[in-house]
């Protein structure tokens, strides 16, 4: 019996090592552009929304046969708050944290490399159009929203998509 539990412990382990490695790996990189006005954003909110930005991506192609063990490597090129963030109210007190709201988004430019080795360009960008357009109450909502958006696009074999 314990022989039987000792192969059945490694044989899960082995499914998910191998499902693992068969997920796409999401990098993303900041953008010249957007690294100049990281000071201004706050360089600890900028990487943060990286971070959000390769979580999602990987979050919405979890479970995409397509793009099996690819390589994407995105470059966020663009990135709009709708309220002012942490860095720029201490730099500018005047700001209201909460009922100052702007036109907010991202831009993200890169490209797809297949298990294959095929390389498939990607770009997408998402910004509200007005601020009656703005939903939400947090700083990056927006940009959440391009980044979900890309994820389910990337999903559905659009690599260039955006306004």
């Amino acid at each position: 019996m314990r022989k039987l539990a000792f192969i059945l412990l490694f044989a899960a382990a082995a499914v998910v090592a191998g499902a693992a490695a068969a997920q796409p790996s999401v990098h993303v990189t900041l953008g010249d552009k957007l690294q100049e006005k990281t000071e201004e954003l706050g360089v600890r909110e900028v990487q943060e929304q990286a971070d959000r930005l390769a979580e999602l991506v990987s979050r919405a192609l979890a479970d995409d046969a397509s793009l099996s063990g690819a390589r994407i490597d995105l470059v966020l090129t663009e990135l709009k708050p709708n309220r002012p963030t942490f860095q720029q109210a201490v730099d500018q007190p005047g700001l209201d944290t909460i009922r100052s709201i702007s036109i907010g988004g991202a831009a993200i430019e890169g490209q797809i490399t297949l298990a294959d080795g095929t390389v498939q360009p990607v770009r997408y960008s998402w910004f509200s159009n007005t601020l009656s357009d703005v939903r939400g109450f947090s700083t990056w909502q927006d940009a959440d929203r391009a980044y979900r958006r890309l994820g389910s696009n990337l999903a559905a074999g659009r690599y260039v998509v955006g306004r």
